[in-house]
């Protein structure tokens, strides 16, 4: 393999596939990135794969000799980014041997690899019809859905993020237990045929990070089949295994109607908790919301035992009769930041049953969340 790139693109390149790479390897090729040159294309090709998240992705090069050969992730990844930005590296390994030679402006450098043989093959599913997603509004549903996941692994279903695709939209749904968020966006290509798979949020996560990374209109098409999932976008590839099992039925989580509302300004009310949670962070994360209609006011208050105690008080447009509710803070804080408008809507029962937060004027957007049960 012989072959000459850009510094800027190949760091780029190696910083997003070592995402892949294992931090603790089963098999020493595992720690390994995969370098592919071909001259027909004249691309070098990259991937990171500890088996169960993948990823691919290529950059222009002038390829004088096609082959393979794989490195250590992380000494080639710091090597290469150290070196000055404006100079071309070159990179030649003969065929059949194990040590590869990188030359730069400023020096050269060997590294010992180990074989392209040895390198697990991607799991590149790509039977039956792909379905097609718009990457900008995947990008959406993630960022407004993968924080409310689980991080607990006794739960493995709950740390994914279930995608469900119908004629009409795509919808990103997630849930620990304790909250649910869910965002459903229309499709100009949805799928024909309803479809449904629950990814991890850890693969995910890394999907939205390449896909904002980079702007571009390019639809992105997803492969899944047999406990794998593909998706495809630009000369990206990321790959991962898909959750077994029925994700729950979230909807019928969602109360059909509501007696109390308070409608009040987002950021108004992030400020309000964010100052009162220092308090709440002493003790047990766990925030009083009182909503008056007579005053219309609704009062945030945390009492730390043996600390202190705070409360503050937001104007509040409120319809029902008055209501004192708990939560954890940081469920609220969250959900609260994942919603990007001006007004938000609390929709309540009661003291005990779920509430849920959407935004005044984008019904889109759901966010239900447990209260804490306090003692009066």
């Amino acid at each position: 393999m012989k072959l000459v790139c850009s510094q800027s693109e190949l760091s780029s390149g190696l910083q997003l596939v070592s995402r892949a790479v294992a931090s603790r390897p089963t098999h020493p090729v595992l720690a390994n990135v995969l370098l592919t040159a071909d001259a027909g294309t004249g691309r070098l090709s990259l991937t990171g794969f500890d088996l169960s998240l993948g990823i691919q992705t290529s950059i222009a090069a002038t390829v004088e000799v096609s082959g393979a050969i794989t490195l250590p992730a992380r000494l080639f990844g710091e090597i290469v980014s150290r070196l000055a930005a404006d100079s071309p590296i070159t990179l030649n390994c003969p065929e059949g041997d194990e040590q590869l030679e990188l030359t730069s402006l400023s020096g050269s450098y060997q590294m010992r690899g180990m074989p392209a043989d040895d390198f697990p093959d991607l799991p590149l599913v790509q039977t039956g019809v792909s379905i097609r997603l718009e990457a900008q509004a995947l990008i959406q549903g993630l960022r407004a859905t993968l924080f409310a996941s689980s991080g607990d692994e006794a739960k493995q279903l709950l740390t994914g993020v279930h995608l469900q695709l119908d004629p009409d939209a795509l919808e990103c749904a997630a849930t620990d237990g304790h909250r649910l968020a869910v965002l459903r966006l229309p499709q100009p290509q949805s799928a024909a045929e309803p479809f449904a798979v629950t990814v991890p949020a850890r693969s995910l996560r890394e999907l939205e990070r390449l896909l904002s990374g980079r702007a571009s209109e390019e639809p992105l098409s997803l492969f899944c089949d047999r406990g794998q999932v593909v998706f495809l976008w630009a000369d990206q590839v990321l790959t991962s295994r898909s959750l077994d099992g029925a994700y729950p039925k979230y909807r019928q989580l969602i109360p059909d109607s509501f007696n109390r509302t308070i409608q009040i300004d987002r950021r108004a009310l992030v400020a309000a908790l964010e100052r009162v949670a220092v308090l709440a962070d002493q003790h047990n994360n766990v925030v009083k919301l009182s909503a008056d209609p007579a005053t219309g006011q609704l009062q945030i208050s945390a009492d730390a035992q043996d600390v202190g105690s705070g409360s503050e008080a937001i104007g509040a447009n409120i319809a029902g009769e008055a209501i004192q509710i708990a939560f954890n803070v940081r469920y609220l804080l969250d959900g609260l930041k994942a919603m990007g408008g001006d007004q938000v809507v609390l929709h309540c029962n009661g003291p005990t049953t779920p509430a849920v937060l959407s935004l005044l004027d984008d019904p889109q957007f759901t966010y239900l969340v447990m209260p804490v049960q306090i003692r009066q």
